[in-house]
């Protein structure tokens, strides 16, 4: 039996259960570390299998050792491009974890798109990842929290949503997209005793800010994923990592239209 089949052993102090999508490298990575160190028996759900395998190793060598109680981190390989796959993992998740409290969806691509470049098969690609893969994940666990009444529902989104900027147009709609779905499950499940937050990340240090030309604020992921483990341990609505792009972000939403189409942003 496999480190990603088996069924986590019940121990007298019940640990903390977690789903987190898009674990194997990143912001992913990092907060699969946090979680653990914290307590939680975390699947850990990604498409690179041998990445994602080697992590789980590392983190659960690491936890072997610890004289923390940490808790265990399991691989799950899996591409969010293959939503019709999800409702049979996610079952088979939560039986191997028996139950679940938290789920996190930080899977996202943003490949680079030039000024005069309209791809739709990079969009599509944007939006199936970023905003369908979430849906098809986050639904499942609305369907569980709601029934059981309670649960955290956590969506890794992005500042790029918060205007439509010239730079990466899908991108920029896909997290806006992704923003405004987990406000309306806020909406829909608060009543049911289930919290649902909305992590709103600037410029992190990771692969897909490689092609990135202007730089402001960067932050390591284990600094976006300490600050994360914040606001879900405080059970934030909606949160910016790092906190400084809350005000800054408020200003940019305001700018009028006729101004912010001018800026190169």
């Amino acid at each position: 039996m496999n480190e990603s089949s088996a069924q986590i052993e019940r121990p007298l102090e019940p640990k903390k259960r977690a789903i987190i999508v898009g674990a194997s490298a990143g912001i992913g990575a990092a907060l699969l570390r946090v979680l653990v160190e914290d307590g939680y028996h975390a699947a850990a759900i990604a498409r690179r299998q041998e990445a994602l395998q080697e992590l789980c190793t590392e983190i659960n060598t690491r936890a072997a050792r610890s004289q923390t109680g940490a808790g265990r981190a399991y691989p799950y390989p899996h591409d969010v491009s293959n939503s019709g796959e999800v409702p049979g993992l996610f079952q088979q998740i939560v039986h191997d974890l028996g139950g679940l409290d938290l789920i996190i969806y930080n899977a996202g691509v943003m490949p680079p798109v030039a000024l005069n470049e309209y791809s739709f098969e990079k969009d599509a690609s944007m939006v199936q990842v970023n905003l369908l893969g979430g849906i098809a994940w986050l639904n499942q666990a609305a369907e569980r929290f709601e029934r059981t009444g309670q649960g955290h529902i956590v969506g890794i989104s992005s500042v790029a949503g918060d205007r439509g900027r010239i730079i990466s147009p899908v991108y920029n709609s896909s997290k806006a997209g992704f923003t405004t779905y987990l406000e309306a499950l806020r909406n829909r499940l608060t009543r049911h005793g289930v919290n649902v937050t909305t992590i709103k990340p600037g410029q992190v240090e990771t692969a897909m800010l490689a092609h990135v030309k202007k730089r402001l604020w960067v932050i390591t992921p284990e600094a976006a994923a300490a600050d994360m483990l914040k606001a879900i341990k405080s059970k934030k609505q909606t949160v910016y990592v790092p906190r400084r792009w809350g005000p800054f972000m408020l200003i940019i939403r305001h700018i009028p239209s006729f101004i912010f189409r001018r800026l190169s942003i």
